[in-house]
């Protein structure tokens, strides 16, 4: 992945309006983040992520969620998009943003998606949904994959429950409504990535 690796949180947006997108992803990355998905099914995305590029590009890696189809990966790459997170796995989907130099961190659930995924390019993996599966099967998992490649929990995570899917193999977590909910007040999300920045420090100290 591009970035560091500092702290392996991905912010994940979902919902955010372009009014709102300066003030949550700076207090997100202003916490320690250095990854901000916003997704797809957001409202005028094609407003806010270029906007984030252009503010925060510089300080994290500002991305896409829910991304479905190639032609997306097209349109994202004219923004200066530098990660790609997907709900599936879609090879085509996969080579396309992993042609354009993006980290590419796709949803997959079983070893053959997983394998799939890897063969198509995939930099990263995202388990999802994680809390269906639970950390045993994520080490179950993480015994078949290659080593070198990182596995995010995605789906479930809380500040409370972070550290056992990082002791399952994970590298990290994307972050949903415990995070960020449509709508929400600036001071709960900074609370919250507080939160995530706190437990994830204290559980691979």
């Amino acid at each position: 992945m591009q970035w560091q690796n500092k702290l392996p949180l991905i912010a994940i947006l979902r919902g955010i309006t372009p009014a709102e997108a300066h003030d949550h992803v700076g207090a997100v990355i202003a916490a320690g983040f250095e990854a901000v998905e916003i997704p797809l099914n957001s409202p005028e995305w094609r407003t806010s992520i270029p906007a984030m590029v252009k503010a925060f590009g510089e300080q994290a890696l500002i991305g896409a969620g829910t991304v479905l189809k190639p032609e997306q990966v097209d349109e994202l790459a004219e923004m200066d998009c530098k990660l790609i997170v997907t709900p599936n796995i879609q090879p085509a989907l996969i080579r396309r943003a992993v042609d354009y130099g993006m980290s590419v961190c796709p949803g997959c659930a079983t070893a053959t998606e997983a394998f799939n995924a890897i063969e198509a390019g995939a930099q990263a993996l995202k388990i999802f949904p994680s809390s269906a599966f639970g950390p045993d099967y994520i080490k179950a998992l993480k015994a078949v994959l290659p080593p070198e490649i990182p596995l995010f929990a995605v789906g479930g995570v809380t500040p409370e429950n972070l550290a056992l899917w990082l002791k399952a193999g994970c590298i990290g977590a994307g972050l949903g409504s415990d995070l960020y909910r449509a709508g929400q007040p600036l001071s709960r999300t900074v609370e919250q990535a507080k939160a995530f920045v706190k437990a994830y420090r204290e559980a691979v100290q």
